[in-house]
């Protein structure tokens, strides 16, 4: 299964905001961090904000912010919010036009396949993936009081 680079990038922007000294960004400086195009991580922090996991503060000192502790969002919850479609055969989602759908034992298997995998995800948090803290600041240029507030 692949996902969107949305869903990366969330991943991405709570990392960085994880990290970031006050937990505080701009979409500039995090889309410069991770060398992708601000004008996606401004629509993936659109939808990060939507999901009630960051807030965004426009103006003079604002930018986006965590606003739950990174223990209390996992993983899963973060796919969820990011990705529309988690079919991965066509039986799991909403159209079916599969001749065998019913009666061959896909859709069983590759629903509990899912459900194994959002289990792992929903058991990881973002505190779990960022655990090496003065790794990812200097991977993201963050060492040495450079970006966030």
């Amino acid at each position: 299964m692949k996902h969107t680079s949305h869903a990366d990038y969330a991943l991405r922007v709570l990392l960085y905001l994880r990290v970031a000294p006050g937990r505080r960004g701009s979409v500039g400086e995090m889309a410069e961090a991770h060398r992708v195009s601000r004008h996606h991580l401004d629509k993936v922090v659109n939808r990060l904000a939507a999901a009630e996991l960051v807030e965004t503060t426009r103006g003079r000192g604002g930018g986006v912010r965590l606003v739950r502790d990174p223990e209390t969002i996992t993983v899963g919850a973060v796919m969820r919010a990011m990705e529309s479609d988690f079919a991965v055969v066509e039986c799991l989602g909403p159209a079916r036009y599969c001749r065998v759908a019913g009666v061959c034992g896909a859709r069983s298997v590759f629903a509990r396949a899912l459900d194994a995998y959002f289990a792992v995800l929903d058991e990881a948090t973002l505190e779990d993936i960022a655990e090496n803290d003065l790794g990812l600041r200097g991977a993201l240029g963050l060492l040495h009081g450079a970006g966030g507030a």
